[in-house]
């Protein structure tokens, strides 16, 4: 960032204000803010969150309760804004990359993901950040988007509404008939046999809501490179951030959108995408940005932006509620303490106790694969002879927390994460085995 808006408007008012006024304010945000907590044992993980105690909380990855960290967060970037908003809200938006708070929360996510921070778009959603890839990519008549049949209303909707705009086509095709026993070879080869040479880009989900599988993003990636003209992949992985062992960077997407509200524990409405320089520089940015100095000073020379599109062109601009946004780096910070390869450990172990319980109990049909390589925390499941939402009325009944797929056929779901002991999971299966009679 070659020019502040600060240095931009040196001999405005507003600039004069702010330059005369105390350049402390995030260091007193930082003094007033707690250190991470103890994070060596899972008790003491759990107690960051003030769950109510007399349910047992197997939905969580649906939207996050806010972990101590992430609370304190809040609450310091709240208190800095109500005491001096315009002053604090300037600083940490357009004073200078030092104090740049959007894009501190970038590095410190690109930290997790294993990527740069130049390369991290911050939203507020999954669905927005679908939205805004398939909106900004060039596609045109003639183009295809490949997607499936298994992906989430959001997915489908955001590409349906970019070819529609743009005069492409979507085509959605079956990776599987029964789920529980898909394999990689499977899913691999279906999407290979499916691509055509107008298929420009493939969307998929890394883990599914509907069925918990998870898809071998690093074999899939690496099918499509083989190919003489290879489409680009869209991936939506907001159930595999912050529940999988994976470095996003590296794991073959061209773009990654995901909800950090569900298992990366960041406050609710934030979310991102991530890609490479030369792939955001495929895309158009559908929303004016607050992010990217050359887009200002376009404007000001009124002019076109120069250069190459990049990740921070591409983040919608507008007043947000900052305190979220910028709180979400204490939600990457406490997963970093934690450490991705325990936390990923810990979520797999719970979900097998869950699945091999399940799989005792008569009447139950489990539609995730037993394998952990082709599952991640979602366990998709119904009882027979009983309706998916009157398992999850009458699981409720017992205070076991659980929710059901939100697709045209729909399963119950439990899904153990780090809110959840072993203890508890067995609850669940008790729960589950008297519903099954």
């Amino acid at each position: 960032m070659a020019l502040t808006r600060r240095q931009l408007l040196a001999a405005s008012p507003a600039a004069l204000a702010v330059a005369a006024a105390p350049t402390s304010l995030l260091a007193q945000v930082a003094a007033q803010t707690p250190a991470l907590p103890d994070l060596s044992n899972w008790d003491n993980v759990r107690a960051q969150f003030e769950l109510d105690p007399s349910y047992r909380h197997f939905s969580s990855f649906f939207i996050a309760s806010h972990p101590a960290p992430v609370r304190a967060a809040l609450e310091s970037y709240r208190r800095a804004m109500d005491a001096n908003p315009f002053l604090f809200v300037e600083q940490s938006l357009f004073e200078d990359e030092a104090h740049n708070l959007p894009l501190q929360v970038c590095n410190e996510v690109a930290g997790y993901l294993g990527g740069r921070g130049e390369d991290v778009c911050l939203t507020r959603s999954t669905t927005e950040s679908l939205a805004l890839v398939y909106h900004g990519l060039p596609l045109k008549a003639g183009d295809e988007v490949l997607t499936t049949v298994h992906d989430h209303f959001s997915h489908h909707e955001s590409i349906r509404l970019a070819t529609e705009r743009t005069g492409a086509s979507m085509r959605k095709i079956k990776l599987f008939d029964e789920s529980a026993n898909a394999s990689a070879d499977q899913i691999i080869g279906t999407l290979k046999a499916a691509i055509r040479p107008q298929t420009r880009v493939l969307g998929i989900t890394w883990v599914h809501s509907s069925t918990g599988i998870r898809l071998p993003i690093r074999e899939i990636s690496a099918m499509l490179r083989s190919l003489p003209q290879p489409p680009l992949l869209v991936v939506d992985g907001v159930h595999g951030l912050g529940s999988v062992d994976e470095t996003v960077a590296t794991m073959g997407a061209d773009y990654f959108c995901a909800g950090t509200h569900k298992w990366m524990f960041a406050p609710r409405g934030t979310a991102l995408i991530w890609a490479n320089a030369q792939n955001w520089a495929r895309l158009h940015p559908m929303v004016p940005n607050f992010s990217e100095m050359e887009s200002y000073v376009a404007w000001t020379e009124d002019r076109p932006p120069s250069g190459a599109n990049n990740a921070a062109r591409m983040s919608p601009g507008g007043f947000h509620a900052y305190e979220h946004q910028w709180a979400a780096a204490a939600a990457f910070r406490m997963h970093g303490q934690m450490g991705k390869t325990r936390v990923a450990s810990r979520i797999a172990s719970l979900n097998d106790q869950l699945k091999a319980g399940l799989a005792g109990i008569p009447k139950v049909k489990m539609h995730t694969p037993r394998s952990p390589a082709l599952s991640a925390g979602l366990v998709a499941f119904e009882i027979e002879g009983m309706a998916p939402q009157d398992v999850v009325k009458q699981l409720l009944a017992k205070r076991i927390i659980a929710s059901t797929s939100p697709y045209a056929v729909p399963y119950a779901r439990l899904a153990p994460s780090l809110v959840n002991s072993p203890a508890e999971v067995d609850e669940a299966l008790a729960a589950v085995r008297s519903l099954a009679g």
